[in-house]
């Protein structure tokens, strides 16, 4: 059984959805507790208290009769039986976990004592949160929500009217919807760049280091014990004496994603968020370490340091995730100050990628931290837009210069240092950021 909401529940659901957009975040106040009178029965007795009024102000007893039909109503719908005294609502979500623009189903029980009454729900939406359906049955409620941004929200909450029979009379219970964990959308990644050194451990990627592998580098002298069939042919006529393959060996990578959450930068023309593609990024580049067996780690910077050791499998993915999800909770991005890196987040010799928009000086100081490990570092840069500038406005034309010329000097200063940088434009796919990593192998600094 479904039946429609009422314009004012309505009304006020598509306010706080819209509030929660702009991040209008705060709880609603409590519901009043206990039985109190319903719409129904207040709009009965005014009917009846005007009549009432009237006949006093005329002096026109036959005014009353207009409050008779009222005081009826008002009879047949007393409840023949007490109101129910136990009322709770339990909310059921499912899933706790998706990703961005995936929708959650939620389902609210309502149970009390007593003959069933009507349900009148009004629903407060947590921020990022829409309401796509509501469905009101004789004891439950049942809502389709659609999470719209990646983080770990508060979905809201929903005050349930509970109405006695007649209507007269309601009472207010609250149900708690809880938290959800949204996953931001990777972008899509296949390319897995590596650095010259590879540790010790097998893996997909051919080292420079000759091995058990299947890349062939080469040919060298046949020793005894080694397998005849890896005898060249064509070498071995050439030189005269038995020529084998030569292989290189297959290590596995360290990589370490590095996420700067000092500040969240929104295009002027198009409103995309900086925060959100530097996430949506690294979630491809985790991916795609990830297919290829490589141990990935995770760092957050942005006033608390947040990280995660490298770690492979592709369970692994959600845990890098979660360990990040915190910095959008609650939009408040502490800036106290920057702590170092702890060691072991980054592993010696592990590939450090920092997804970055370089809008903030401060994470040249993570820059620097990184470099005196001497670990490869490749800088991805996530295009912000230029400000918006009016035609003519000679001045601020001429700040747009200073700004890109300022710009220019920090990606200079970053690649005299041996820095890899590339540019990550959002609704491109990572790999072209990527390609001109392929064409040697990333280089590591000096202590």
């Amino acid at each position: 059984m479904t039946g429609p909401v009422p314009a004012r529940r309505a009304a006020a659901a598509v306010q706080r959805a819209l509030d929660g957009r702009h991040g209008v975040t705060a709880p609603p106040p409590p519901p009043p507790l206990g039985w109190r009178a319903g719409e129904r029965a207040l709009r009965l007795g005014t009917l009846v208290v005007v009549a009432l009024a009237a006949a006093l102000v005329t002096g026109r007893p036959w005014v009353l009769a207009l409050a008779a039909a009222p005081l009826v109503l008002l009879a047949l719908a007393l409840p023949s039986g007490p109101r129910p005294e136990a009322v709770t609502a339990e909310a059921e979500v499912e899933p706790r976990r998706c990703f961005e623009g995936e929708q959650v189903t939620v389902r609210i029980t309502v149970s009390y004592d007593g003959a069933p009454g009507r349900l009148d729900p009004g629903v407060t939406l947590g921020h990022g949160v829409r309401l796509d359906h509501l469905a009101v049955g004789p004891h439950r409620v049942d809502l389709l929500l659609a999470v719209q941004r990646w983080g770990r929200w508060t979905l809201g909450t929903v005050d349930v009217d509970v109405y006695d029979k007649g209507g007269l009379a309601r009472r207010t219970v609250r149900a708690e919807l809880g938290e959800v964990a949204v996953f931001p959308l990777a972008a899509h990644a296949g390319l897995t760049p590596i650095p010259v050194r590879l540790p010790q451990r097998l893996g997909e990627h051919a080292a420079e280091q000759r091995g058990e592998g299947v890349e062939v580098t080469g040919v060298h002298p046949y020793v005894r014990g080694e397998r005849q069939r890896r005898i060249h042919w064509p070498a071995t006529t050439r030189r005269g004496t038995l020529q084998v393959h030569q292989f290189a060996a297959e290590r596995t990578a360290d990589t370490v994603v590095l996420l700067d959450a000092l500040a969240d930068v929104v295009d002027p023309v198009t409103g995309t968020s900086s925060l959100d593609e530097t996430f949506r990024a690294a979630a491809g580049l985790v991916r795609a370490y990830l297919r290829t067996h490589d141990r990935v780690g995770v760092v957050s910077v942005g006033g608390a340091t947040r990280w995660l050791q490298p770690g492979s499998g592709q369970g692994y993915f959600y845990r890098i995730v979660e360990s990040v999800l915190e910095v959008r909770k609650d939009l408040a991005y502490r800036t106290e100050g920057l702590s170092r890196l702890p060691l072991p987040a980054l592993p010696e010799g592990a590939l450090v990628y920092v997804i970055t928009p370089l809008t903030d000086q401060r994470i040249f100081d993570i820059l620097h931290q990184v470099r005196g490990r001497a670990n490869p570092m490749v800088v991805v840069e996530v295009a912000t837009g230029d400000p918006v500038v009016e035609p003519g406005d000679t001045e601020a034309e001429l700040a747009l210069r200073l700004w890109r010329a300022d710009r220019d000097a920090m990606r200079f200063a970053l690649v005299e240092r041996g820095i890899a940088v590339v540019a990550h434009r959002p609704g491109e796919t990572l790999d072209l950021a990527l390609a001109p990593l392929l064409r040697t192998r990333i280089h590591g600094g000096t202590r």
